[in-house]
């Protein structure tokens, strides 16, 4: 999904005219591009607000002509609905031995931007992605720190604590983050458990986008990082078009189009920025394009991320949302791209004061309750140094977001078999990934209606 600093989210369809110098060659030797001039703006930390939200979404299709996926129900004990749902992998209710298991490739494809006289490369970060838990196994049995609350809503908020059991029913295995994410949604952990959803990487040649003046600027945050911020709906038709021109593109795979310090902003007021990713679908060609097929058309999934400095969110020593760094943005998107991928989960809605830019909303979209909340894990070698001011936002550590589960927005008891609460609650259980390490009590019950 998008983030932005703006309190509604972005929804629906985006359509524009594509208007762009898009290469489809590799890219070798590509300059930094001149320093940032001493007139880039600073945005106000308070306005530098990260949300999400999505692109498109397809018609559920009777198709072998896309991403593994299943289809469940849940009757939700709120409101009495059964709700339907489309996810990624195997169906965990039903598979059996080897059929659990589930490799999705994930065509990655690096973008290099220029905006106002500076290069922002993909192609910088795609080796420190390759090394994130994204696509590295790790022990997901514990995490040296993980988001304490601070003094939410007021500053600090959402700050560095301790950290603790994270995945007990996993500890000792060597896992994906999103596989570790989806066997603790459905209480499939342990080394007994074939259950998994595998992420495969294939890296594929850069491309090039020059961004237009009227569609982005040049701005930097608190810590002098300077960052790129573009215009949304621009932004989306460059995308579409890549999913349509580009040759390698496979309905079965998962595009992911990879930036560095690129945010969007909506409207016409570049400082209202903060989107840091995306997830979408739509029947191909073009993302929106023919519906005929006699219902085995291709279904494209697709998803952006932008790979983010540590000082462009985080404060230093581990202050204010400490967690919005590095693959914190991919995370997020690859989570929900597993629960909901073709953008259509509809649920009863929710609402959360960790993340009121939502407002009241009804999609699955199991990141958006807990932006800016996450945990250290792995060993992070890149951009580990002091931010531009000279502060240290840097920990050593990748930042993965927090996860809700399923049963958080059907109302239900939450897992309770292989994934116990770290504290005893009426809900025994977990309703994410963090369990109460996740410090807010809107995440130990199921979630709020409004």
């Amino acid at each position: 999904m998008v983030s932005s600093s703006s309190p509604s989210t972005v929804l629906g369809r985006v359509f524009g005219s594509i208007a762009v110098a898009i290469a489809t060659a590799p890219l070798f030797g590509l300059a930094l591009g001149a320093q940032a001039p001493a007139s880039v703006p600073v945005v106000p930390d308070g306005a530098l607000q990260a949300i999400t939200t999505t692109i498109g979404g397809a018609r559920v299709l009777p198709t072998t002509r896309t991403v593994a996926h299943w289809w469940g129900s849940t009757v939700n004990e709120s409101d009495g609905v059964t709700y339907g749902y489309n996810m990624a992998g195997a169906d965990p209710h039903a598979c059996v031995g080897a059929a659990c298991t589930v490799t999705i490739d994930v065509d990655i494809t690096p973008i290099n931007i220029s905006v106002g006289g500076m290069w922002f490369k993909g192609t910088d970060v795609v080796a420190a992605t390759l090394a994130s838990p994204q696509f590295t196994v790790n022990d997901y049995g514990v995490t040296p720190a993980a988001t304490a609350a601070g003094a939410f809503p007021s500053s600090p908020q959402m700050i560095r604590g301790s950290g603790g059991a994270l995945s007990q029913g996993d500890a000792g295995q060597a896992l994906q983050l999103q596989d570790a994410t989806m066997r603790a949604q459905f209480n499939l952990t342990g080394a007994g458990s074939p259950y998994h959803l595998q992420l495969n990487p294939i890296v594929h040649p850069a491309q090039t986008i020059v961004v237009p003046s009227n569609h982005g600027t040049l701005l930097q945050s608190g810590r002098a990082v300077i960052f790129a911020s573009v215009n949304i709906q621009w932004w989306a038709a460059q995308l579409q078009n890549l999913n349509s021109s580009l040759r390698y593109t496979d309905p079965t795979h998962l595009p992911l189009y990879l930036t560095d310090n690129v945010l969007l902003y909506s409207g016409t007021n570049p400082l209202n920025t903060g989107v840091i990713g995306f997830h979408g679908a739509g029947t191909v060609p073009g993302g929106t394009g023919s519906v005929h097929g006699n219902g085995n058309q291709p279904v494209q999934t697709y998803a952006w991320a932008s790979y983010l400095s540590p000082g462009v969110y985080a404060r230093p020593n581990g202050g204010s949302f400490w967690a919005l760094q590095d693959i914190h943005a991919l995370s997020h998107e690859i989570a929900e791209w597993a629960d909901d991928p073709f953008v259509n989960n509809a649920v009863q809605p929710w609402l959360t004061p960790t993340a009121p830019q939502y407002g009241c909303t009804d999609v699955l979209e199991t990141g958006d309750p807990v932006v800016g909340i996450g945990f250290a894990t792995g060993t992070n070698m890149f951009r580990q140094g002091p931010n531009p001011n000279g502060t240290q936002s840097a920990d050593g550590f990748y930042h993965p977001e927090d996860e809700v589960f399923l049963p958080w927005f059907m109302r239900t008891a939450p897992n309770t078999i292989s994934e116990p609460t770290q504290l005893p609650t009426p809900n025994i259980g977990r309703y994410s990934l963090m369990g109460s390490l996740n410090p807010f009590p809107g995440f130990r019950m199921p979630a709020t209606g409004c």
